[in-house]
Parts: structure tokens; C-alpha cells; sequence
């Protein structure tokens, strides 16, 4: 299985889990939340921020603008859907602001692309990865169009089928793509426990051989660290600062002390989780020897006497002969006098 190679991070089994601050448009337009944002993310142990590389232009048809006039929930709404879109969208100068920024805080800059130009210019920036959301696991043009630039990818697999991401596994693979990681996802905001089968996530390793991540929706932190305990390599989490204010995500997302519990306790888990190789580690093989028993006397027995069942009980400490052994002492006699309780070595026997 092939792994990803994020800012010299390793991505994948085996590797500690790869966090991404989803801030997505909860800057909301505002390029001083923005840097707040991620440096918020950046102190909270997170590997990389994300954003969505869409314009006015790029993604909603203008017919779909015209439906969407005026909306009923103010909180996360203002006006019509095309003045949000105006106000959120990222413009090519936020993108390379933003990037830069990133960079000098040391931290990966990570978008969604929903178009070609888009994708152009993350690629321009040299972007570790590309980010496919789920909305465009059937969108074939433009996965042929980021897998010619042959960056890595992360696919998010929300309301597809395993026939779809089948398809296009082998779309970005035949355009020559670097490695996938796939992200199971529930498409929902936020979805019901019921409806996340974190199970996926091993069906989905073991169907198609790439690294599997989980794009997280749900409140809260349990998910997310149940997902790296199933071996999810990349955990996605939307992210912001204060989850009352407005705005399309803030309510849905995490924030920042919820982002640096998911980073620790995740790593946690993972370092928790280990081989499936059995093993006793050297300092466990040193407790056997207060923690286990031995064999003591539980009468005086005299030289030359051969011990039987009821001479013998097992106590604490583990050194000396172990209770597995006794099947070698009955029946032994005695070199020395021993008192009640006085503990069995094998030097004591014929």
C-alpha cells in the first residue's frame, strides 16, 4: 500500500494520524480571522489547514442563485446565496496571502478544488496534496484534470457507492495521479451516530489498498477518536474559533479546545493501538516478578521428606519456582528442614 508524503509527514498505516483543521469559509470572508484561525489550529497540534478553492463563478449555477433568494435561519445565513458566496469565496490573493502565511507558521495549507482553474492554482502554490470533496467523486473531467498535475490526492467518498469510488480510484490512477487516500464521510451536518458505520473505514482499506481517513461531521470529539482506534490515518474536522458565530459551519465545527483534545488523544490511541504481533515487554517481564507467585511451604517438612499437594501453596513474589512448575516438585524429597511458609528453591530438592 502506497503511502502519502505530506510536508515530509508520513500519511497512512502505521503512521501517527495526520490532522486536518477544516476551516473551510468559517473565516468568513475576513482575512485576520483567517490568520487567527490557523493559528489557533496550529497550536492545537493540528498537521494542516483547509480551505475550498471555489468562486461565484465556478460551482452554482446562476439559476440556483436565483432560487436562493432569502433564508429563514439568520444565524447561519445572511442575505441571498450569491452574496454569501461573494463574501466567502477565496479569492487568488487570499490563496497565495494565506498560503504564505501558512508556511511561515509551519503549518500545510490544504484546499478542495471544484474547478480547473482552481486546481491550477494550487498546483501554482504547490500544494502537498489536492482534495477532492465528496460532491465530486463522479465529477470524471475534473479528476482526470488534478490527477495530470500528479500531486497526491484525498478523496472524500460522502453519499457514494463503492461501484463510484471504484471508478474513480481508477480515474485519477489511469490520469496518473499520485497517491490516494480515501476518506470515509457522511455527507450529513451533523449526522445521527447510526448513520457513520466508522466500520467502513476498515472495509474500505481492505476493499481498495489505499490509506483511509474519516472526514468527520459530527459534534463533539468521540467520533473522531473512535475512527483512529479503527485505524483512520487522516482525521478531517471542520474548525473554528467560536461556534456561535455566523456563518455557514461555526455551529458544526469544532473548536479549539475540542481540536487540541482530538490531536492528543488521538495520538494517544494510536500509540495505544500497536502490533498484533503478541509480546511482553521487558518492563512487564520485570513486574511478573512482584506480581506473580511461587512456591511456599504450608507445614514443616523435614530432610529426605518427598513433598505432596498439601505441603505446597503458591504467594507472592513471582521469583523462584512458578506455580506451572509443581508438576516438577511433588513427589521430590527434601535436602534441608523447612519451617511453614518458608519459600521452595530448587536447590532445596534431591
Amino acid at each position: 500500500m502506497e503511502k502519502l508524503n505530506l510536508g515530509n509527514k508520513c500519511v497512512g498505516p502505521g503512521c501517527p494520524p495526520y490532522v486536518i483543521a477544516e476551516i473551510g469559509s468559517n473565516h468568513n470572508g475576513d482575512m485576520a480571522l483567517c490568520r487567527q484561525l490557523i493559528d489557533s489550529a496550529k497550536s492545537a497540534g493540528a498537521d494542516a489547514v483547509k480551505f475550498q478553492s471555489w468562486s461565484e463563478a465556478s460551482l452554482i449555477s446562476q439559476a440556483e442563485y436565483g432560487r436562493n433568494i432569502e433564508y429563514s435561519d439568520k444565524k447561519r445565513h445572511f442575505g441571498s446565496l450569491l452574496e454569501m458566496v461573494r463574501k466567502y469565496q477565496f479569492t487568488p490573493e487570499q490563496h497565495g496571502e494565506i498560503f504564505r502565511y501558512c508556511r511561515g507558521q509551519g503549518i500545510a495549507f490544504l484546499s478542495s478544488c471544484f474547478a480547473r482553474e482552481e486546481v491550477d492554482l494550487l498546483d501554482s502554490l504547490e500544494v502537498a496534496a489536492f482534495k477532492i470533496a465528496s460532491m465530486d467523486i463522479n465529477h470524471l473531467r475534473l479528476l482526470d484534470y488534478v490527477a495530470g498535475k500528479h500531486r497526491p490526492v484525498i478523496l472524500a467518498t460522502g453519499m457514494a457507492t463503492l461501484g463510484e469510488i471504484e471508478r474513480a480510484l481508477a480515474a485519477l490512477r489511469r490520469g496518473g495521479s499520485g497517491p490516494v487516500a480515501l476518506l470515509h464521510c457522511v455527507s450529513l451536518y451533523p449526522p445521527e451516530p447510526e448513520l457513520i458505520n466508522l466500520r467502513n473505514l476498515e472495509s474500505l482499506q481492505s476493499v481498495f489498498e489505499v490509506p483511509v481517513g474519516f472526514s468527520d461531521h459530527t459534534l463533539g470529539t468521540a467520533v473522531p477518536i473512535a475512527a483512529i482506534a479503527l485505524g483512520a490515518c487522516i482525521i478531517e474536522k471542520h474548525f473554528t474559533l467560536d461556534k456561535n458565530l455566523d456563518g455557514w459551519d461555526h455551529a458544526i465545527s469544532a473548536d479549539a479546545a475540542e481540536l487540541a483534545y482530538i490531536v492528543r488523544e488521538g495520538n494517544c490511541v494510536f500509540q495505544a493501538l500497536g502490533s498484533r504481533t503478541r509480546m511482553v515487554s521487558g518492563r512487564e517481564l520485570e513486574r511478573r516478578k512482584k506480581m506473580r507467585r511461587r512456591l511456599v511451604v504450608t507445614r514443616e517438612v523435614r530432610a529426605g521428606q518427598t513433598l505432596a499437594e498439601a505441603d505446597i501453596e503458591c504467594k507472592r513474589p513471582g521469583t523462584g519456582i512458578h506455580p506451572d512448575e509443581i508438576a516438577y516438585v511433588l513427589k521430590r524429597s527434601l535436602r534441608r528442614n523447612l519451617q511453614v511458609g518458608d519459600e521452595l528453591e530448587w536447590e532445596d530438592l534431591l
